[in-house]
């Protein structure tokens, strides 16, 4: 089976194509620039030139795109966007328009792209990866699924903060189904609510032939750093994914998910990450003491002590700004599944899509190491 997994943060795209008759670590990979950094890149550029822009396609991942369409704005240029794409900086087109941008329909932005510098937003470029395997004669034309994992906040109801509206929907996941792989769809099953997984499940969808499966990037980190071998064999554990923008952290147990915390990176110092983790691992923590220091929030499913660092309960951390917990008296282990903590995504959203593939015990086995692949000169 191959398998295209993106994993789509918020600096960097992660992209692995998986091959299960090659050894995992075998499997080619790119770390590139995110398309949320791509679109601002494109902005700054139109921003450069005083030139008006215009927004096209899908909602996709804000944060470094949205700060350079109000920098646009306040160098006082023009940004045109249709409604799908001015949703990329709120779900609230009022508030979109509040903040100067025209929104426009499809057809006038057309006429608009003919004029000036178009920025199609979207999290699921197929074309653009296609074409970098393609210049080291590696086809994408065979692929047997596709699977690509966002973050999705959810489009939160009038006067429902997005940050508890996420909460709520990783309660009622976990609670229905206690598994990080819940958080995985097909494309033809992802919930209405989650309007950044429907955009990525249609881009993809719109490109390829096979079946695409779509995740949230958090549960993904996780549930792929669980590959490294050392923590796989841990029976409680904490596993925290301290990413360019979001740090989470999962409290695992024989039972399944204990707890979990969702934060901004930029919010965080380790003398602040390793009282939360302190906390998750006692039980005491509450949801108050994430979401009121403007982070996502906490649930604690188990109230149970575990002591940091010890023999209770082990701590693992990944993620490309994990070194925030280097020389902690917590005693992290730097996980690094199949030798690579940056892939570790894309080793979650692949557990997690095997469920929804055709043949995807195949692609479980291949990640727990229970068959021997080929090397690629065996092919």
């Amino acid at each position: 089976m191959k398998i295209l997994a993106v994993d789509i943060g918020t600096g960097t795209q992660d992209i692995l194509l998986f091959d299960s008759t090659l050894d995992v670590e075998n499997g080619y990979k790119l770390i590139m620039p995110s398309p949320t950094m791509l679109a601002r890149r494109s902005i700054r550029r139109a921003t450069a030139q005083r030139s008006p822009v215009v927004l096209t396609g899908r909602i996709m991942g804000g944060g470094p795109c949205a700060w350079a369409v109000e920098d646009h704005l306040k160098a006082g240029l023009s940004v045109y966007a249709t409604p799908q794409a001015a949703s990329t900086l709120n779900d609230d087109l009022d508030a979109v328009r509040a903040l100067g941008v025209q929104v426009v329909d499809e057809g006038e932005a057309v006429k608009l792209a003919w004029q000036l510098p178009e920025v199609r937003m979207r999290d699921f470029d197929f074309d653009a990866i296609a074409e970098a395997f393609g210049a080291f004669d590696v086809p994408l034309h065979d692929l047997d699924g596709v699977a690509a994992a966002v973050f999705d906040h959810g489009d939160a109801p009038a006067q429902v903060s997005d940050r508890q509206f996420r909460f709520d929907y990783l309660d009622e996941r976990i609670r229905a189904h206690n598994a990080l792989e819940a958080f995985a769809f097909p494309a033809e099953g992802v919930p209405a609510s989650m309007t950044r997984l429907h955009a990525v499940a249609a881009e993809a969808q719109a490109a390829v032939t096979c079946p695409v499966v779509v995740m949230d990037t958090a549960p993904a980190a996780v549930l792929g750093t669980g590959f490294d071998p050392l923590v796989a064999g841990w029976q409680q554990r904490i596993i925290a994914n301290i990413g360019n923008f979001h740090t989470l952290a999962f409290r695992l147990g024989a039972g399944g998910v204990e707890g979990v915390f969702e934060h901004h990176t930029g919010f965080l110092e380790q003398p602040k990450l390793e009282r939360l983790l302190r906390s998750l691992a006692a039980g005491t923590l509450a949801h108050a003491d994430v979401f009121g220091d403007q982070g996502h929030g906490a649930l604690v499913y188990d109230q149970t002590p575990y002591e940091l660092p010890g023999e209770g309960m082990q701590l693992a951390v990944s993620g490309p700004r994990r070194g925030m917990m280097r020389g902690s008296g917590l005693q992290p282990y730097f996980a690094a599944p199949f030798g690579d903590m940056m892939i570790a995504g894309c080793f979650g959203l692949l557990a997690g899509a095997a469920a929804h593939l055709p043949g995807g015990e195949e692609v479980l086995a291949a990640l727990r190491g229970e068959r021997k692949g080929r090397t690629p000169w065996e092919e």
